[in-house]
């Protein structure tokens, strides 16, 4: 028999606010244990939540960027049940009236592109963090208690790993754009359950389901539910049936192992929480977050095309992360040439980035000064060689191109006179060479261009050699 695969993804999105959801605290992640914390995120007697206005602005903004139905008065519900790290007894969420509902993500893979439905966005507060790799103890970590999120739960509308990556890649592209999130999956900014089970082809009943944790990257988020799908089918050819259970994903033995019963909403006893008001969303927040949604990947990697004349290819490869888009933009109003731009980002810096594990806001090398160098390449001052020197230099010096290449003494030779000499010091050092290229051998022109460049340090005007070495060559 043939199955299908059927997933659903819950993914919590952590908010880059500068503090927590319910107070004052910091919500910088990377703190020493337990410094990030006051009685509201410990639920110490007395202490009052108040909700942080701009969780309720990115959670709108979220909610727009998908096309969702935002609701104008929704209600912060508690969440109740025990766990180590939860010290309040309970968590600050939304269950009946979430912020945004029904939602779309449109996402393309290989394998064609989809449409994802989404259920709903809420908002939520973190739990604490659990130690378990100081001696044979457990410690607990109460910083991230009360560190703002966002929950995205879709539809069941996957049927691969594939399409549970790229849905899972897409939503993360979207929360960098609009900056409300980092979108770090290894620190845990991004989270993502998988819900999974598998039908018959062609059934229309959803099958017993399972939902696994403990995914870390895209490509654990595709093992897992290839490996979790896998077992399901084992399990029922072998005439057994799927349990409903929340399951762990063991990276390092690529396996899932049972975790605990899966819970029922009924079981965390949702009610309004008494300490919060109503979350209410006004005309005026309503215009203003629409106002601020930025332009997103699809929309500008269009408009670079049209605008810009760059490949479609070029485009949407600027255009994966906003921080390139922008940088590259900036790079083009000063170089004036959008290939050139787009190939140096392309090529030297995203090399560069990659190399040394950086991103584009902690490189060396600003727009301008980059833009600066490309414009010393149109105007014939360097070669292309030259430039690539140049480049390694900007990333030591905070110089601009212009002076690097004055200071070093880099500026391109188009001195006809001293090309010349140079190319008849090579021609007379590679006769055997050049009876060969007279006698029909013509693929050697590159040899000799290479031979002067070379000699003359790269510095050579390269389409002034090439017409005097022909000019020389052919008399």
């Amino acid at each position: 028999m043939n199955y299908e695969i059927v997933v659903g993804l819950e993914v919590h999105c952590q908010l880059n606010t500068e503090s927590k959801a319910f107070c004052g605290c910091s919500a910088k992640f990377g703190k020493a244990a337990n410094t990030n914390v006051c009685p509201v995120c410990l639920a110490l007697p007395g202490a009052l939540p108040v909700l942080n206005a701009r969780v309720v602005e990115d959670a709108v903004k979220l909610g727009l960027a998908t096309g969702c139905t935002i609701a104008r008065n929704s209600i912060l519900a508690r969440k109740n049940y025990f766990y180590p790290d939860l010290p309040k007894g309970y968590q600050i969420s939304q269950y009946e009236e979430p912020i945004c509902s029904e939602g779309m993500l449109h996402v393309e893979t290989d394998e064609g592109s989809k449409d994802v439905r989404l259920v709903r966005i809420h908002i939520e507060e973190d739990a604490g963090k659990s130690i378990h790799d100081i001696g044979d103890d457990t410690y607990i970590d109460v910083n991230r208690c009360g560190v703002p999120l966002l929950e995205i739960v879709s539809y069941p509308d996957m049927r691969t790993s594939k399409e549970a990556s790229a849905y899972l890649q897409k939503l993360r592209q979207i929360v960098k754009y609009l900056g409300i999130s980092d979108g770090n999956m290894e620190e845990g900014s991004l989270r993502c359950d998988a819900n999974v089970s598998v039908r018959p082809v062609g059934a229309t009943e959803y099958g017993t389901r399972t939902e696994i944790k403990n995914m870390n990257s895209f490509r654990n988020v595709e093992r897992a539910i290839e490996y979790e799908a896998k077992r399901h089918i084992e399990v029922i050819e072998g005439g057994g049936a799927i349990v409903q259970e929340t399951r762990l994903w063991d990276a390092d033995k690529l396996e899932t192992r049972s975790m605990r019963g899966k819970e029922h909403a009924h079981d965390y006893r949702y009610f309004p929480d008494p300490d919060l008001v109503p979350v209410l969303v006004d005309d005026g927040m309503m215009h203003r977050m629409r106002e601020e949604l930025p332009e997103f990947p699809e929309d500008r990697a269009a408009r670079f095309v049209s605008e810009f004349g760059i490949p479609a290819y070029d485009a949407g490869v600027l255009t994966v992360e906003r921080e390139l888009a922008d940088y590259f933009e900036a790079t083009l109003n000063v170089s004036g040439d959008a290939k050139a731009s787009s190939n140096w980002v392309m090529g030297e810096v995203m090399r560069t980035l990659k190399e040394k594990y950086l991103d584009i806001h902690e490189f060396a090398i600003s727009p301008e000064r980059l833009g600066g160098l490309i414009r010393l390449i149109n105007a014939g001052a360097i070669s292309n060689t030259i430039a690539k020197q140049v480049f390694e230099l900007m990333q030591e010096d905070e110089a601009t191109a212009e002076a690097i290449v004055e200071r070093e003494g880099l500026a391109q030779v188009s001195d006809t006179g001293a090309i010349e000499a140079s190319i008849k010091e090579i021609l007379d050092a590679n006769q055997k060479q050049l009876e060969q290229y007279r006698s029909g051998k013509t693929q050697l022109f590159g040899f000799f261009v290479g031979q002067c460049m070379q000699k003359m340090k790269g510095k050579a005007n390269p389409k002034v050699v090439n017409d005097i070495l022909k000019s020389m060559l052919e008399g």
